[in-house]
């Protein structure tokens, strides 16, 4: 591990840790309670830890109803994952005393003009081509299963294996979990990366204390690619992806308002309505490649309840009750980046764009056997690093 000492300048050396993870979103916490749990000692660099993202997700998890044409190599990450989500669960809200609004209701994805309908049973036979479980089912069937939808629906895709979890209440149990398992957390900024010798050492906080560390995972989502010190060749291609989402409430009265996650195309553009046993319902969300903007806009918000009233009109009864916007970490090829990059010591977790919530428990699998064998697992290779960059990733020496 990193001596310790003090230094001239401005900045002070401090005692570091095995590991330090830049980023206190769900990919960076859960990456930490994995390392912990690994027996590594582990420290996260984030002003609020818990925040990120997540706070502003749907938490679908859905493997099957968000495959895309030419995303197929990510398709068996994302069902590895959704596998995974029952047990992690149970073992997360266990080590943290809390829970995490994981819901196992099923997804139906409706069309509500011939051509959504046409699209839709496009993707019905991709999935089918795809190995995964899907009924098509008549517009009359969709509204038997969901009363609320329109008269319009023409028909839908009934996904009993795509779930949903509360990304808030995820975040909060991956935090109390880390504290737990004796995660150490320093709540501000990683102001840049500490190369020595040709490997990365740790990171230099906004606190001005230099942290040493033996690995630096870096998990600062669409921010990854402004830590200074990275270098050019290997800083992560990820951009930010802005999303505006709604929260409304479902009085007593009106429930029950939607018994599952229900997904359609509207005009073009992608709507989900995302209803929790709590009586709260995510609508979502927008994609809008407007750089660093969280601006929630009156065109967004008019967009995503103009197109939710025409999918359920009953929506338009019930109270608003919160308008955010957020920036998903999206890469080229809209997969995450993964384990150990050419400078040594320095690993990316980082590009999961919309599969974040999703990716969370396979996430931190992969990560921890990087950081404890220098490897990753075999179904997260495809999704390493050096796919972007000409220099190829090194073996992780572990310290002895």
């Amino acid at each position: 591990m990193c001596a310790s000492g003090n230094t001239s300048g401005a900045s002070r050396r401090t005692a570091g840790s095995e590991v330090l993870v830049i980023g206190g979103g769900i990919i960076g916490l859960v990456t930490a309670w994995r390392a912990a749990q690994r027996g590594l000692t582990v420290t996260v660099a984030d002003p609020a830890p818990g925040g990120g993202a997540a706070q502003v997700a749907a938490g679908m998890l859905a493997a099957v109803t968000e495959l895309h044409y030419g995303e197929q190599m990510l398709l068996g990450l994302n069902l590895a994952s959704a596998a995974r989500y029952p047990a992690f669960v149970e073992e997360l809200e266990e080590a943290s005393g809390r829970e995490t609004g994981f819901r196992a209701c099923g997804t139906l994805a409706v069309a509500l003009d011939s051509d959504d309908r046409a699209h839709l049973r496009e993707l019905h036979a991709l999935q089918e081509r795809s190995g995964l479980e899907s009924v098509w089912l008549s517009g009359r069937e969709c509204r038997r299963l969901e009363p609320m939808l329109a008269p319009s629906v023409r028909g839908g895709l009934r996904v009993d294996g795509d779930h949903q979890v509360d990304p808030r209440r995820l975040a909060a149990a991956l935090l109390a979990a880390c504290e737990r398992a004796g995660v150490a957390f320093r709540r501000t900024t990683a102001e840049r990366l500490t190369v020595d010798g040709g490997r990365a050492t740790g990171a230099l906080l906004g606190d001005g204390t230099e942290f040493g560390a033996d690995q630096v995972v870096l998990a600062a989502g669409s921010l990854s690619g402004r830590l200074a010190g990275l270098p050019p060749e290997l800083v992560p291609p990820v951009r930010p992806v802005k999303g505006q989402v709604l929260r409304l409430t479902v009085p007593p009265a009106y429930a029950p308002f939607l018994s599952r996650t229900v997904r359609a195309v509207v005009r073009g553009g992608h709507l989900y309505l995302v209803p929790r046993e709590n009586g709260e319902l995510v609508v979502g969300a927008t994609s809008e490649e407007m750089g660093w903007d969280t601006t929630v806009t009156a065109g967004g918000v008019y967009e995503l309840l103009r197109d939710a009233h025409e999918l359920v009109p009953g929506i338009t009864e019930l109270p608003l009750t919160e308008t955010r916007a957020g920036l998903r970490p999206a890469s080229p090829d809209n997969a995450p980046l993964l384990g150990p990059t050419a400078l040594p010591g320095l690993l990316l977790a980082t590009g999961h764009h919309r599969n974040g919530v999703l990716l969370t428990p396979v996430t931190g699998d992969a990560m921890a056997d990087a950081l404890t064998t220098g490897e990753l697992p075999e179904a997260a290779r495809p999704f390493a690093p050096g796919r972007f960059t000409t220099a190829a990733p090194v073996l992780q020496e572990q310290p002895v």
